[in-house]
């Protein structure tokens, strides 16, 4: 008997129309963006918090460039994670060890009160787990499918619509606590996910069958090195040939280059989300409310809590009809975990309605990513398979443009911030404009860049074609730390409005730039749209 998907007999039981295994994927990655998103909303804010608020005291610069250094290695070390996997480990050891790794990392932070060691070794370990975490179980989603069609696409988004929920819950959560109740707390909270992610995956693992087992050939570490180096010289032997004996290829390929170029200055700006836009939500934001204004606010975060969290559990009870009888461990744990977190949404929300005022953490601005990703999606989704669908290259400059009207309106919005000042109470709506901008570019560039990576390189050179993606995503956290840490010496000397200005700028030169460069590279790609 044929089955229609990947994996064993019970993942052919399908939850709204896809495999069962794809969500057991879809919760282990939700988790796992809990855990991350939980951690990364709390860094700055922990990093240049005063030793009487149980912070380090660091100076925002210091803490900017270790925010930049963290977001950066985390674009490296999946391009040697998934080299490992293919040729040792499989995708199922690696997903299971680097959950194991990064649950570690969480619980050393969690003990940032004890020594730094802990709080830096906590770090290393979460850099290398999602190296062996991040690039496999995106390829195990893949293997569920034995055809490229449409299916295949929905599978993927769906596993998408699980990166935002857990990033989403992630900072709404970890962030509350870490803020209201104790830096350790938030992120032994993200550990405490990442663990029953990673359980349940373990548990359910079967589900597979062969998907993401260990090659067979076993090969000592020397040979797979060997075998590794031979492999990108044999790409880069390749590429030459095939410049010379093909300008068709070469012109797709210097694409992608204009393509990873230009995402260098998207990811730049967008990543001060974590770094300068959390000082500014900290420390120069108005986040007190009362009367009316406290009272909708908190009606809104109750409906922007539970909805999402109504929606995710029922899915998950629709995964245990069809798998419970043979993964009940799995769905136990999985179940617990979800026990949990409600009993945490309660208590939050139960706390925040009996105080008097509303005092919104300042990373709580973080979720509106993840919510304007969710609700504005399905309409781009609509306009990109319309008749007025744009071309990559427009897709990528639109987005660019209203990345920078979103720094636009914080720049705005800053302008009356005296120089120099390390406090301020600028209105909120500004930065809840500034992160619906932001997320509106980033539906232009964020689906559209890997898609064309995946479609304009050689088949024998995609692998590395995504590491060159990989690497200027490194290079764009990286400098959003780095340029994010003069954030002192220029509203000193320059204010506020002028460093925001300074992201305003950059990406809409650049989308301009990308804009003329349309027909350029439309004649390059050769056909592919």
């Amino acid at each position: 008997m044929e089955f229609k998907f990947g994996g064993s007999e019970v993942n052919q039981r399908t939850v709204l129309g896809h495999p069962s295994g794809l969500f057991v994927l879809f919760f282990t990655e939700m988790w796992e963006r809990f855990s991350y998103y939980g951690m990364r909303a709390l860094l700055v804010l922990f990093l240049v918090a005063s030793i009487v608020d149980q912070g380090w005291g660091w100076e925002r610069e210091n803490a900017l460039l270790l925010y930049g250094w963290y977001t950066g290695l985390v674009y490296i070390t999946p391009i040697f994670g998934g080299l490992i996997a293919d040729k040792i480990m499989g995708y199922r050891n690696a997903v299971v060890l680097g959950a194991f790794l990064m649950t570690l990392g969480h619980a050393s932070m969690a003990l940032e009160g004890t020594a730094d060691f802990f709080f830096f070794i906590g770090l290393g370990l979460l850099i290398i787990g999602n190296g062996l975490f991040k690039p496999n179980i995106s390829s195990m989603v893949g293997q569920l499918y034995k055809t490229q069609g449409k299916e295949k696409d929905a599978g993927y988004t769906i596993f998408y619509m699980g990166i935002n929920a857990g990033a989403f819950l992630g900072i709404l959560l970890c962030g509350y606590i870490g803020e209201k109740v104790g830096w350790h707390y938030g992120f032994g909270l993200a550990g405490i996910f990442m663990f029953f992610g990673m359980l349940q995956f373990y548990f359910a693992q079967k589900i597979f069958a062969k998907i993401g087992l260990p090659p067979r050939k076993k090969e000592d570490l020397d040979d797979v090195i060997e075998d590794a180096l031979e492999d990108t010289e044999d790409a880069i032997e390749e590429v030459a040939e095939e410049a010379s004996k093909s300008k068709v290829v070469t012109e797709r390929l210097v694409v992608i280059g204009v393509f990873s170029f230009f995402t260098i200055f998207f990811w730049w700006a967008f990543e001060q989300a974590g770094g300068s836009m959390t000082i500014f939500a900290s420390d120069y934001t108005d986040r007190v409310l009362a009367g009316n204004g406290a009272l909708i606010f908190k009606i809104s975060n109750a409906i922007l809590t539970v909805v999402p969290m109504l929606i995710i559990t029922w899915v998950l009870s629709l995964l245990f009809r069809q798998i419970f009888g043979k993964y009940a461990l799995s769905n136990i744990l999985l179940g617990s975990s979800f026990v949990i977190i409600w009993g945490i949404v309660i208590w939050m929300l139960q706390r925040e309605f009996v105080a008097e005022t509303a005092e919104v953490p300042a990373s709580w601005f973080g979720i509106l990513n993840s919510f304007f990703i969710i609700s504005f999606a399905p309409l781009f989704s609509k306009i990109w398979s319309s008749k007025y669908n744009p071309t990559g290259p427009v897709k990528f400059a639109i987005g660019l443009l209203l990345l920078g009207i979103g720094f636009g309106i914080l720049s705005f919005g800053s302008v009356g911030i005296p120089l120099g000042a390390k406090t301020a109470s600028v209105n909120m709506v500004f930065l809840i404009l500034a992160y619906l901008f932001h997320t509106l570019g980033e539906l232009c560039v964020s689906p559209v860049g890997l898609s064309y990576v995946s479609k304009l390189a050689p088949v024998k050179l995609v692998g590395m074609m995504f590491g060159i993606w990989f690497v200027a995503n490194f290079i764009a956290n990286t400098l959003a730390g780095f340029t994010g840490s003069y954030i002192d010496p220029i509203v000193e000397e320059y204010g506020m409005a002028s460093f925001f200005l300074i992201f305003t700028i950059i990406p809409i030169a650049a989308g301009i730039v990308m804009l003329a460069l349309n027909k350029t590279l439309l004649r390059m790609m050769h056909g592919i749209r």
